[in-house]
């Protein structure tokens, strides 16, 4: 029983590695052999990760999930035409639309309450603000 779940642990953990490097562009565990080499990447976590991902999707397909969108929603086309739209918006991946797209802070990945432009949660921006390390930011005085 151990080692079934051994190899299905083993099998999930190679999937989502090659799934990973895929993401970030290097393969992160060779075909040959089942060690992991360990690539440091410029995100925080999982979390931004995937929102790159998300992001990069939007860019490559945005264009056109609108424009077959658009289609599908215009009242004036034959039904017809409506639902061959609305197949082909169904069948585009969901992470290219750009509502799923969230918005992350650089440093902590934290979702909520990101100034979107500094890109950084209200926590971090105190932090860095306060130590006088973010140019045309003052502290109030009255």
């Amino acid at each position: 029983m151990a080692n079934l779940l051994g190899r299905i642990f083993v099998n999930m953990t190679s999937k989502c590695l090659n799934q990973v490097g895929t993401v970030i562009g290097q393969p992160l565990l060779s075909t040959q052999t089942s060690q992991v080499t360990s690539v440091r990447t410029r995100y925080v976590d999982w979390r931004m990760l995937r929102d790159v991902k998300r992001r990069r999707l939007v860019k490559e397909m945005g264009r056109e999930r609108r424009s077959i969108n658009v289609l599908r929603k215009n009242d004036i086309l034959p039904a017809e035409l409506q639902e061959v739209a609305h197949r082909e918006v169904i069948a585009l991946p969901r992470d290219s639309n750009y509502i799923r797209i969230r918005h992350r802070c650089g440093l902590t990945s934290r979702a909520r309450s990101v100034q979107h432009r500094w890109r950084l949660s209200r926590i971090m921006w105190r932090q860095i603000a306060d130590g006088n390390h973010m140019a045309g930011v003052i502290r109030a005085w009255w």
